[in-house]
């Protein structure tokens, strides 16, 4: 049994499919996606939303993969609506037609976050992988139209952080109520396609300076988020508000998680909800409590005056840049490995090749972890 009592979870995310018409640069699904088969059903993800809200969660973000590629997602909104759920879809509205928004607004839909690669089309259409700009112009329109809340997400990194105040204008133009210029997480096929995304400081602190002028000459009107690159801010983000303190993750499969990139980390074994119940899952499995409290910590975290702010940082990037999960996040100048972030920021987007995500080039990454040597 866990010693230390976590605080109820705030906030579920429900990966519901893996599957997606795009193939975008920095999709943080994982590298292996392609071999994940047998989705949950809808009656396994509506007694999971129950459970959930028997915990005290409060919100649920429909996300993927693709959600609208579920042809059972009126039947999910409807069924998270029963549970009083505060339901946010995240989209990226390709396929989105008004009849079907009709229908999730009708079913209990409360808001929708649109991600748009940016603000230029060619720009887009190549970061997404296909001509998908026009149609995310006119879903974002249409969800306007219906007076559905709406907020707009560009992941932002070297390709189109110089065009940040164009992208604030154009989502003032589509009438969303927030717009998020969320930095580039190096998880997945980010970290994978970091050479080509990674900016330099001084791009990074341009946009971020427009983005605090524009936060401020639009408040009332609209909020404008900058999310900062972890490689370029010396301290580290508590990651999802510190690991298994307030999100759970449900993948596909589902399989539970306190991160949409948990799985990255070798060696934890994630319970599923086909099998085990939600307060079970969060109380007492092995991998919430793997970094709860602070005993877990290493030199300098378990000193630092800063741990109950950031809780370490991210356990994810931790393992990936340091290969393990309990390090001090390298993104934090003070961490050991903090060499392995520098060193990223020189990398050269001339020299690398984007790989997209799709099937193929999951099924090939699959192959290769696999083969002798791998």
């Amino acid at each position: 049994m866990n010693s230390i009592q976590p605080p109820s979870p705030r906030s579920l995310v429900a990966e519901l499919t893996y599957r997606c018409p795009l193939g975008c640069l920095y999709c943080s699904n994982p590298l292996d996606f392609a071999k994940s088969r047998a989705e949950l059903s809808a009656d396994d993800w509506s007694r999971s939303f129950a459970q959930a809200a028997a915990l005290g969660v409060m919100q649920l973000h429909l996300t993927g993969g693709e959600p609208l590629l579920r042809d059972d997602l009126g039947e999910l909104t409807s069924a998270a609506r029963a549970c009083d759920l505060y339901i946010n879809l995240i989209t990226s509205g390709v396929g989105l037609n008004e009849a079907r928004l009709g229908a999730l607004r009708a079913a209990g839909l409360d808001h929708v976050q649109l991600s748009l690669q940016d603000s230029d089309e060619t720009a887009a259409d190549y970061v997404a992988g296909a001509g998908a700009h026009r149609r995310k112009l006119a879903a974002a329109r249409m969800i306007a139209r219906m007076k559905i809340p709406l907020t707009l997400n560009f992941v932002v990194h070297r390709l189109n952080l110089d065009r940040v105040g164009a992208m604030i204008d154009l989502a003032a133009e589509l009438g969303a109520r927030r717009v998020e210029l969320a930095s580039a997480q190096f998880h997945g096929w980010a970290l994978l396609n970091r050479a080509h995304l990674m900016p330099t400081q001084e791009q990074n602190d341009r946009a971020e300076a427009i983005a605090r002028l524009a936060a401020k000459r639009l408040r009332g009107a609209m909020e404008v988020v900058f999310v900062r690159n972890d490689y370029l801010a010396g301290r580290p983000k508590p990651c999802m508000g510190g690991w298994g303190r307030g999100t759970i993750v449900i993948d596909p499969t589902g399989r539970a998680m306190p991160c949409q990139a948990a799985a990255s980390i070798s060696g934890l074994e994630f319970p599923n909800v086909r099998t085990a119940a939600l307060g079970e899952i969060w109380r007492d499995s092995s991998v919430f409590n793997a970094f709860r409290g602070y005993a877990w910590m290493k030199e300098p975290c378990r000193s630092c005056p800063e741990r109950e702010r950031d809780f370490g940082g991210c356990r994810c990037q931790a393992f990936a840049l340091a290969a393990d999960a309990a390090a001090t996040d390298p993104a934090c100048e003070l961490s050991p490995h903090h060499r392995t972030v520098i060193s990223a920021r020189g990398e050269l987007s001339e020299r690398t090749t984007p790989v997209y995500r799709t099937a193929r080039s999951s099924r090939d990454i699959i192959r290769r972890n696999n083969s002798p040597g791998g």
